[in-house]
């Protein structure tokens, strides 16, 4: 039986307790050879701090002894670099950093963080080390200088690990008050301590004692701001060779899927049933321009293998609570200009989010008063992981999707608390729905859409198109508890608008598989008949399908899904579908067909 290590960050407790490791040792030449100071970004929960350890365990001189044990039977075991376990190894990790209270709390508690650590170096390596390390406990900076000074009495030199280098930047992020502004503000600008900090390690490296420095973090929002005071690290995060530094790819997924179907005496089709679920939940991450192979999320692959090991079934939650934050930074995209409409773009897919180029630096202060454009808050949702690279359009420009359903979950989540009833209205949302998946009758999701759905009362009809018809369904029958849920799902190059594909597990229950198509008639369409919103209303809905563009939707529709539904049966076997042909009349009432098949 395979040991997972989930929620697990120490390279030498994952190696000494024997657990499953993905070696990525074999970067540690491409790592050295980036360049001496490097600056590398994944989103939350993606490995970084893994990787951290990994870099401390291999480089550290105190851990010579131990290289046979660590890493003899890894990529880099056979064929070390020269500088294998030749630096004194010093690691800060600000998120470890308490960041209440007022600026001068604040400030003294990246004091003691620092002082701890030059603290633990300093007892550490005390045999290396020709003379006493004075630490300053006021001055964290001081006690730096005359730990580098020490250093320099040695053959050796420092290697410095800086975790979650953006801590603050992102506390801000999540709480953008006044309060939390200001105390940023005092941080990073003029003398503030966290620039003076980074000051202060570029200092060290000119000739006194410090090396090599190697930072982490999600965005880089912090590095724009303190770019006066450390304008030496090298972005190492968009280049290719970089793509599969943390994470898993689907290679290494295959493998343990098909250990635990061995293990579990599942039939052996069992593993590609598996490796699609998988795909779908936690595969789609791009870390380039043009990703030759896209990235799983380790954190929830590894909760995905120890469950289904465990149980030798899928979990009934794909997500767990280490995306809750992620949710938090939705809430404050959307709270910003067109970024709610942004949003709505990314989980229907109609038009693409494309940007030129990702920000590679900006400032806290365009939070505040960001530029509402795509390039910005795409670029935002990137490096978050809320959106991720698939390439590139016939201009260049990059493409950004949503990776996976464990996202798209996010974001159904946040637009349903923009878009949908109180949550008082809750059973009644979750009746419709369930109804509607049992049954395959849309009539209860329609008037339900057509009196109740938020967005529809402002009446704002320069998003009166397929794209808010598609919207509010959407919306209202996300369930990733019983299907996966695909908006414009690709079949053969075209897309269909919205399939719900029981998962496997799910199949046992008595419900449908469903394939939607959506069309828009808008009131200026029909010049014979006039539409208004108030006739529209008026009539009936034997009345509405009679209206000859209805019809001409519907027919088109109807064409659509009998192609879909084909392709969609050679996809995934045999299914229970329900084919559905829905037309938006404005957004005051809808006509739909249904039957049963293809």
């Amino acid at each position: 039986m395979l040991k997972f290590p989930y929620g697990i960050s120490d390279f030498a407790k994952i190696i000494q307790g024997g657990y499953w490791y993905v070696d990525r040792t074999d970067h540690l030449r491409l790592i050295e050879d980036g360049g001496e100071q490097l600056l590398f970004l994944r989103p939350r929960r993606f490995g970084k701090s893994l990787l951290l350890s990994m870099l401390e365990n291999y480089y550290d001189l105190a851990k010579a002894d131990q290289f046979q044990q660590l890493f003899g039977h890894l990529k880099i075991g056979t064929n070390p670099t020269p500088k294998q376990n030749q630096y004194f190894v010093m690691k800060w990790d600000f998120s470890a950093v308490q960041v209440q209270g007022d600026i001068q709390s604040l400030e003294m508690a990246l004091h003691e963080h620092l002082n701890d650590c030059i603290s633990g170096v300093a007892t550490k390596y005390r045999h290396f080390l020709p003379i006493p390390v004075a630490l300053n406990p006021h001055n964290a900076l001081s006690s730096f200088h005359h730990l580098c000074t020490a250093v320099q009495q040695t053959p050796y030199k420092l290697y410095l690990l800086i975790d979650e280098y953006d801590n603050f930047a992102n506390r801000v992020l999540m709480k953008p008050n006044v309060q939390n502004q200001l105390r940023y503000q005092d941080l990073v600008t003029g003398e503030g301590l966290l620039k003076t900090v980074f000051s202060a390690v570029k200092a060290a490296s000119a000739g006194r004692g410090l090396d090599k420095v190697f930072l982490t973090g999600v965005s880089p929002l912090l590095m724009s701001d303190v770019t006066s005071g450390y304008n030496v690290a090298k972005s190492i995060y968009l280049e290719p060779e970089f793509q599969d530094l943390c994470g898993f790819t689907e290679a290494e997924v295959l493998t343990v899927l098909k250990q635990i179907v061995t293990a579990c005496q599942l039939p052996p089709p069992k593993v590609t049933e598996a490796l699609d679920f998988m795909r779908t939940l936690y595969n789609g991450y791009g870390f380039t321009r043009q990703p030759s192979h896209l990235i799983y999320n380790p954190t929830l692959s590894l909760y995905f293998f120890e469950q289904f090991q465990k149980t030798c079934g899928y979990p009934s939650q794909p997500l767990d609570d280490n995306l809750a934050m992620d949710a938090d930074k939705l809430a404050y995209i959307s709270r910003l200009t067109k970024g709610g409409q942004l949003l709505l773009e990314a989980l229907t897919e109609t038009t693409p989010v494309t940007v030129t180029q990702l920000e590679a630096r900006f400032s806290v202060d365009k939070l505040w008063h960001p530029k509402a454009d795509k390039r910005f808050l795409g670029s935002i949702l990137y490096y978050f992981g809320i959106l991720t690279a698939t390439g590139t359009d016939n201009l260049g420009k990059l493409i950004l999707k949503i990776p996976n359903l464990v996202i798209r979950h996010l974001y159904v989540e946040r637009l349903q608390a923009l878009l949908l009833p109180t949550f008082e209205d809750y059973p009644e949302v979750e009746q419709v729905a369930e109804r509607f998946y049992a049954t395959g009758n849309l009539q209860p999701v329609c008037e339900f859409i057509e009196t109740r759905f938020r967005v529809f009362d402002n009446r704002d009809y320069k998003w009166s198109n397929e794209l808010m018809v598609k919207t509010a369904f959407l919306l209202l029958l996300f369930n990733d508890r019983w299907y996966l849920m695909d908006s414009e799902t690709e079949l053969h190059r075209r897309y269909a608008d919205l399939s719900l594909i029981l998962r496997p597990d799910a199949r046992q229950y008595p419900l449908f598989d469903h394939i939607l198509e959506f069309k828009y008639l808008a009131f200026k369409e029909d010049n014979k008949n006039q539409l208004t919103g108030e006739l529209v209303k008026s009539m009936t809905v034997e009345e509405l399908r009679a209206l000859p563009l209805v019809q001409q939707k519907l027919a088109h529709a109807r064409e659509q899904l009998h192609s879909y539904g084909q392709e969609l049966q050679e996809r995934y076997g045999q299914l229970r579908l329900h084919s559905h042909a829905v037309v938006g009349i404005g957004f005051e009432r809808f006509v739909w067909e249904s039957w049963e098949g293809i």
